[in-house]
């Protein structure tokens, strides 16, 4: 199945969470889409809410389903809590990384400039958006694309970024300090329920 390149404002009131962290895609309409979107009603089933939570995770880090399952039973065999730690492995994605050090203003964007070559994991460019980065990797812009607009802008924008990335401005490169941790991550998200629907 191919990615979804459609409005992203549409997936979010699909499952009512803003899957741009910003809240700007329910603000005007935070209802479902469709002609029958503010009439539905009924109470929902456990199945339809697990559904949803998977949902709304796959949206927001923009991955299809076959590298969500992977990634999901990639978490399995790791120490610890399964969700926790698959929350950890899709903020630990190159294209999230860029996004949270403020490269780009979505993970769409994030995913598009390093598809186009223009980000360096410790000093090798890496094109493969879903390259797992370790904690202690350094993230860079290539030199030839310092000057690209669209990342400057983005970066002129950034009012903070969490603790487990840093930047340094002038260099245009930041490292992946550590993972995060689950209260640093959204508490919108119930990765339980992740679980539950995949144990079905």
């Amino acid at each position: 199945m191919s990615r979804y390149t459609g409005p992203a404002y549409k997936k979010s009131r699909r499952v009512s969470f803003s899957t741009l962290e910003n809240g700007k895609d329910l603000a005007k309409r935070p209802y479902k889409p469709g002609v029958h979107g503010q009439d539905r009603k009924g109470k929902a089933s456990n199945y339809s809410i697990q559904l949803n939570e998977k949902q709304k995770v796959k949206f927001t880090y923009g991955l299809n389903e076959k590298q969500f399952r992977t990634l999901f039973n990639k978490a399995e065999k790791m120490q610890g809590i399964h969700g926790e730690n698959f929350l950890k492995l899709l903020e630990s994605r190159l294209d999230n990384i860029v996004y949270r050090m403020g490269i780009a203003r979505t993970r769409r964007g994030a995913r598009q400039i390093v598809n186009h070559g223009h980000i360096l994991v410790n000093g090798k460019k890496v094109d493969i958006p879903s390259y797992s980065v370790k904690p202690g990797d350094v993230i860079s812009i290539k030199e030839s694309s310092k000057e690209h607009k669209a990342m400057k802008e983005s970066l002129e924008a950034v009012n903070n970024r969490p603790e487990y990335v840093s930047f340094d401005d002038k260099k245009l490169e930041g490292t992946y300090i550590r993972l995060p941790e689950r209260s640093e991550l959204s508490s919108d998200i119930n990765e339980a329920l992740i679980v539950e629907f995949y144990s079905r």
